[in-house]
């Protein structure tokens, strides 16, 4: 490289002092700044010189094309649809434009010229633009119409392939187009759209009819006969002449029974083509003649070949056409035609080609073909791949072969297939027996053991029908020897099953997976016990209780006795009692260390389960055998009476202090119960009107209670304000509203409690008001001003015959409420029931009371016309026949338009409510033989009507059965306050009876409809298998084993963050306790869970422990410099290390005496391999550490700057250019030393100062 001059500051000063007018030839050679360093290209045009550079730039790269166009249509104000200008970006025409972006995807834009034309500016896609545009054209501007006439024929060249032209058309002018139909005579084709578009659809369609004019298409009618000569072998003929002429020939298929050839094109060519087809037809027509032969139909096939490729290779050979009858038709005369001389040679070939194939068959019986065919169609893989040409066919059912191939390779293929046949008739037989089709599936056995047996002992194949077929045929085929012993022993064996008795025994479902006992080891037993009997039980998925045994009857016998033994011992240790104790005595039954309710578990042999510490629940509840949980019951609670002398005592409050006394939600009493050591206080129902009031609890406690009680309910009363006041008793549902809503009202905005007469009270205008004085004051002032507000309310009274009153009342009063709705809110009062009365009132506005008095009246009048029918039914189904709420009768009366009068109950004492009237007729003495007046249902309507409802009624009398349930579980399945017999109760319809607590009853009756007493059964079976399921399972689950482990290896135990422990728990389903800090026995681990699970993993603790108590410990010195390599990011290096060697790692912490002393824990093979491999990694990364250390020595010179280090290296002269800027302008020459011009990859440059403060990112 040539010497250049350097750029430095000196020579820059010069250079702007005109020091150095000359330049040197070594400057000359220079390349200028222009040259180095060539500007982007410029929109504006560039100087000459500067012409080639900026293509530097430019020549590679391509122009890139928007894929967004836009464009701008106008429409005039004449043409515009919506010319409400002062609407203009509303309305309508704003909506139109919305839906069109929305619809193609383009943008629009509106404006209004000067002649308040409309321009449109559309941006987007092509596509989306183009759809725009047509949908501007429709919908913003007005339509017109125009009809452009054009030959019929092309109207299909308009359409276009699949309409892709029409379509076309109608985007590119913003038309509609339409084309009549094909079977439409006209040729008038309709355009509408603007003027604009209309005259350009116009031009387009006749510009596609002037260049179809141009076109001709010729029809010439030739013989079908001639077709093959016109065409040629292959086509080659027809070929040629579309070649010659460049118009299109189409000669119809041979499979086209169509004389019509068709040829389109010029009409020049179209001509010339004419002449070609019919000199071709008249020569032949002249020359040829035909001869008729017979072939064989089924060798028709052959002399075709396939695709007809064999009559091309005929007619290519000898110029003849050979004519085939239909494959439909029976003929088997074949025609040649063609040149006399030809007709000879296409003779011969016509019979080599029908005798070159041959169809044969062989006979063979059908139940030896699969032998032949092989395994897998071995056998006759090797046969087809020597003769690949033969085709080998089986028939089922039919005792030949049929095959079909070239005549030579067919008698090859025939020799071979017979001779395997005269092999296997010689060596293979075969039988067939009959056997009942349910006992073969014991005959297969399980997972096929039995037949594979059989099969294999005697070297044959026995087909045994699927269970679909229902056949009883069973074919054995094989060796003649062994398909008679198979005979022998399958008859045998369903000789034997024919003798074997079949039993169910109905065993609970949950209980079965206790008797097959984990891995099967228990069932195992039984069987083994019981070698001759099969035992069944169903699938788990299915739920059934049926498990069914099989074999001989004295064994089944047996073996069914010995399984119900071990499922009644089952059953009887799965007993369940509850005992309710003070909850603050339950640390004293479980005793120091459990031993109180240990001893009692041992001595009793029950398990007992006490609730958990954070819950309200007082009941224990005991699980085993019947008198043992008695028993156990019986300790438990003389512990707690030696604990505490508990009493029980009644206090006297008013009835009408109690709900204060209870407080909002029971908050108050709650406070109470829970002051005084948790005593029970218990009030009576609301409305009952009893004062006693009952705690329970100990002595002094309940003493506690009741000084509080009387002392809250003194203060009650004396703070209590009572006002009277008197109103009549026909005014007192008028004050308190439908459903209380008046009465509420009061007692919301006033505070006060407002008490109405009841029956038996002898004031029945007394209306009583309680609460604090001012409430009280309110609620009397607002009761007033509602009693004078009745007096204006008119009475008036009728007589309805009382035999009518049930229809009134009926259904809960709906057709009084009905009247009330339609005349004004009129109310109507019937008599009581025992009253015997016919006077009804009726209270409201004038008006309604005439008009509700004139509907009733009618009403009455159409009752007269109706019949009674007596339906006899025990009173015991009346409630049931009821059904919830009356639901079934109330649908019986809609179903039938009847009205259904259930009679009084036998006791006088309890009368039947009907629609809140009490029945209290006079009884009169009746005939003995007559049924009883409380078994009769009066049915009232019309005759037809009473006696379909008859029929319901009766259909709806109810069953009673009886269900076993253990006595135990009844209050589980009645549930807490009822709540789970109810739910059954209505989930099922029926009513279920649980017999009470002191009979000990095991019978739960169960009555309802027949239809509903079956799946009621079934559901409660399936609430006692889920309670029995859930004793079973929390009785397995108990079980509980200790393991003595040396206390410094519970951490090992535990693992990194409980791990390891985790890991054992999830594998075995076990809760496994480690002693608390304080317990004695810190060496014991307790293990809880099912048996099995919990001696495993005792056995998966023991092993860590063997393994914990084989390890041995070492110490190595290790380089201090190192340590952190080995321990890696994030302790990811020393965790490989362990998980690869089983070891345990300690690094000395920060301030230890030897830094560099590491502690290897394992076994004692492991921890040799470890030290051996840390002891690698110190060698291997000490010496990479001492190379860094050196290398860092010689990377931090004296000086310490890196400008020092630069001047030691000395200067370089750099790359050197002329003409540049700084050399002619004004501009200052770049400090190459300032880091600032020049900064260094990574090294941090200050900021220049700027007057506008620091920049802001």
């Amino acid at each position: 490289m040539s010497s250049v001059a350097v750029l430095t500051q000196e020579s820059f000063i010069e250079h702007r002092s005109g020091l150095l007018p000359e330049q040197s030839e070594e400057e000359e050679e220079l390349p200028t700044y222009k040259d180095a360093f060539p500007p982007l290209p410029e929109k504006a045009a560039t100087p000459e010189g500067t012409q080639e550079t900026s293509n530097a730039w430019t020549s590679k790269i391509r122009p890139l094309k928007s894929s967004i166009i836009t464009q701008v249509f106008h429409v005039p104000l004449e043409e515009r649809k919506y010319k409400d200008i002062n609407q203009f970006g509303e309305g309508e025409q704003a909506k139109v434009c919305v839906d069109i972006m929305h619809k193609t995807g383009a943008h629009l834009e509106l404006s209004l010229a000067k002649d308040q034309g409309l321009s449109i500016m559309v941006s987007g896609k092509l596509d989306a633009v183009m759809k725009a545009r047509k949908e501007i054209v429709s919908r913003l501007q007005t339509q017109a119409s125009a009809t452009v006439a054009i030959p019929k024929e092309h109207h299909r060249f308009v359409i276009g392939k699949n309409g892709e032209k029409l379509q076309e058309l109608e985007l590119k002018t913003a038309t509609k187009i339409q084309i009549p139909r094909p079977d439409d005579s006209s040729n008038q084709i309709k355009i509408s759209g603007t003027k604009e578009g209309l005259e350009k659809a116009k031009h387009e369609i006749l510009l596609i009819s002037a260049e179809q004019d141009k076109r001709a298409v010729e029809r010439v009618n030739i013989d079908k006969v001639y077709h093959p000569f016109i065409t040629g072998a292959y086509n080659k003929i027809v070929g040629e002449m579309m070649q010659e002429t460049g118009a299109r020939i189409n000669v119809p298929p041979p499979s086209v029974n169509k004389n019509e050839i068709v040829i389109t094109g010029e009409k020049e060519q179209v001509a010339l083509a004419v002449a070609l087809i019919k000199k071709i037809h008249e020569e032949k027509k002249k020359s040829t003649t035909t001869i008729a032969v017979e072939v064989k139909k089924s060798q028709h096939k052959y002399v075709v070949g396939p695709k007809g490729n064999t009559l091309q290779e005929i007619l290519d050979r000898t110029g003849v056409s050979v004519e085939i009858p239909p494959s439909d038709n029976s003929s088997e005369t074949v025609i040649l035609r063609g040149e006399p001389d030809r007709l000879g040679q296409a003779l011969t070939e016509v019979y080599a080609k029908a005798n070159s194939y041959t169809v044969s068959s062989v006979s063979a019986p059908s139940w030896l073909h699969r032998f032949i065919i092989g395994k897998k169609g071995q056998n006759l893989a090797k046969i087809t791949q020597q003769m690949p040409k033969v085709h080998i066919e089986f028939t089922e059912g039919e005792d030949k072969i049929t095959l079909e191939g070239p005549t030579k390779d067919v008698q090859v293929v025939q020799s071979q297939i017979e001779a395997i046949v005269t092999d296997l008739v010689s060596r293979m037989d075969y039988a067939e027996i009959t056997v009942d089709p349910k006992f073969h599936r014991h005959l297969i056995g399980k997972g096929g053991v039995n037949i594979n047996r059989i099969k294999e002992l005697h070297k044959v194949t026995v087909r045994i029908p699927p269970d679909n077929e229902k056949s009883n045929l069973i074919r054995i085929e094989g060796d003649p020897q062994g398909v008679q012993e198979a005979k022998k022993e399958l008859l045998e064996l369903a000789s034997r099953m024919e003798n074997e008795r079949t039993k169910d025994l109905i065993i609970e479902h949950r209980l079965h997976r206790t008797i097959i006992g984990q891995k099967g080891e228990k069932i195992k037993e039984v069987r083994d016990k019981f070698p001759e009997v099969i035992i069944n039980f169903p699938d788990p998925a299915q739920k059934s209780d049926i498990v069914q045994l099989r074999g001989p009857r004295n064994e089944v016998e047996k073996c069914s006795k010995f399984m119900q033994k071990m499922v009644a011992e089952m059953v009887e240790n799965s007993q369940t009692l509850s005992v309710p104790i003070f909850k603050q005595f339950h640390r004293n039954i479980i005793g120091k260390g459990g031993a109180n309710i240990k001893k009692i578990r041992e001595e009793t042999n029950t398990k007992i389960d006490l609730p958990a510490e954070n819950s309200n629940s007082e009941m224990i509840v005991i699980t085993g055998k019947k008198a043992n949980c008695e028993a156990a019951r019986n300790r438990i609670l003389a512990i707690q009476k030696e604990l505490a002398n508990i009493t029980e005592m009644d206090v006297s409050i008013p009835s009408k202090l109690h709900n204060s006394l209870i407080g909002s939600k029971g908050r108050l009493v709650r406070s109470i119960m829970e002051e005084c050591g948790g005593v029970h206080i218990h009030f009576p129902s609301e409305g009952s009107g009893i004062d006693k009031v009952t705690i329970r609890g100990p002595v002094e406690e309940v003493e506690k209670a009741k000084q509080q009680l009387l002392a809250l309910a003194e203060e009650k009363q004396i703070k209590s304000f009572t006002a009277e006041l008197h109103a009549k008793p026909e005014y007192h549902k008028f004050l308190i509203g439908k459903g209380g809503g008046n009465i509420r009202k009061v007692r919301d905005s006033t505070g006060a409690r407002i008490i109405f007469p009841t029956s038996e009270d002898k004031d029945q205008e007394l209306i009583t008001v309680v609460g604090t004085e001012e409430a009280v004051r309110t609620a009397q002032k607002e009761l007033e001003e509602l009693i004078k507000s009745l007096d204006n309310i008119v009475e008036d009274t009728m007589n309805v015959d009382t035999k009518h009153h049930r229809y009134f009342v009926a259904r809960r009063g709906q057709v009084l409420r009905d009247l009330a709705d339609e005349y004004g809110g009129v109310m109507v009062s019937f008599p009581r029931t025992a009253s015997q009365s016919d006077k009804i009132t009726l209270k409201g506005a004038k008006e309604c009371v005439e008009a509700a008095k004139k509907r009733m009246q009618e009403i009455v009048e159409d009752l007269e016309a109706q019949v009674t029918v007596d339906c006899v039914i025990s009173q015991k189904f009346h409630r049931s026949i009821m059904g919830p709420k009356g639901s079934r009768i109330q649908q019986i009366t809609r179903d039938h338009n009847v009205q259904i009068k259930f009679p009084e109950r036998e006791d006088p004492q309890a009368p039947v409510q009907e629609n809140g009237e009490a029945n209290g007729e006079v009884k009169e003495p009746v005939d003995p033989n007559a049924p009883k007046k409380c078994d009769v249902i009066l049915i009232s309507g019309r005759k037809e009507r009473c006696e379909a409802a008859l029929e319901a009624l009766k259909a709806l009398v109810p069953v009673t059965i009886e269900v076993e349930v253990p006595f135990e579980l009844h209050r589980y399945i009645i549930g807490q306050k009822g709540s789970g017999i109810r739910k059954m109760m209505d989930e099922f319809e029926v009513n279920i009876q649980v017999p009470p607590p002191d009979q000990q009853s095991d019978k739960i009756a169960i009555t309802g409809l027949a239809s509903h007493l079956d799946r009621a059964k079934e559901g409660l079976f399936e609430r006692v298998k889920e309670l029995q399921a859930e004793q079973a399972e929390r009785a397995l689950k108990s079980f509980k084993l200790t393991i003595t482990v040396d206390p410094k290896h519970h951490p090992k135990i535990i693992g990194r963050k409980g791990a390891i422990i985790t890991t054992i728990r999830t594998e075995h389903d076990v809760n496994i306790q480690f002693p608390e800090k304080n317990d004695e026995n810190q060496d014991q681990i307790t293990i809880t869970g099912y048996e099995q699970n919990a001696i495993a993993a005792r056995e998966a603790i023991q092993a860590i422990v063997d393994e914990l108590e084989e390890m041995i410990t070492e110490t190595i010195t290790l380089d201090s410099r190192v340590h952190a390599r080995i321990i890696g990011a994030r302790g990811k290096g020393i965790r490989k290390i362990m998980d690869e060697f089983k070891i345990d790692l300690r690094f000395p912490q920060s301030g230890a005496a030897d830094p560099n002393l590491v502690t290897v824990v394992g076994r004692p093979e492991h921890v040799d391999e470890a030290i051996d491999h840390l002891l690698n990694l110190e060698e291997e990364y000490l010496s990479d550490v001492v190379e860094n250390e050196a290398k860092m020595a010689y990377m931090r010179p004296p000086g310490g700057s890196v400008a020092a280090a630069d001047e030691q290296r000395g200067h370089s002269k750099g790359f050197v250019v002329r003409e540049a800027p700084w050399a002619t302008g004004n501009e200052k020459a770049p400090d190459m030393s300032s880091s600032e011009d020049f900064p260094s990859f990574g090294a941090p440059v200050q900021a220049k100062a700027s007057p506008w403060g620091p920049k802001r990112f």
